[in-house]
């Protein structure tokens, strides 16, 4: 998936919050074992910049690769998709 810019997003669960213009996004993923070829599950836990905190823990969003922000944080929020109820 690719936006009009060309960067890489990635769609994914908010599972914190609590920093200032912080979220921290769970990224799943399936993989297929070489060998065994049973589906396998992949996550990886990304910062992004949720620029006026609209974000709560469960929303579902969509966040786009950017230039280094942080020492950690590369990604940028592009729309949330599902609000958690």
């Amino acid at each position: 998936m690719a936006t009009e810019t060309g960067n890489r997003t990635v769609v994914g669960k908010v599972v914190s919050n609590k920093m200032d213009q912080t979220i921290v996004v769970l990224i799943e993923r399936q993989i297929q074992h070489p060998i065994y070829k049973k589906y396998i599950r992949r996550s990886n836990k990304i910062h992004a910049h949720d620029e006026g905190n609209l974000c709560q823990e469960g929303d579902e969003v969509m966040v786009e690769a950017c230039r280094p922000l942080s020492k950690t944080k590369f990604w940028r929020l592009v729309k949330v998709l599902n609000k958690a109820t």
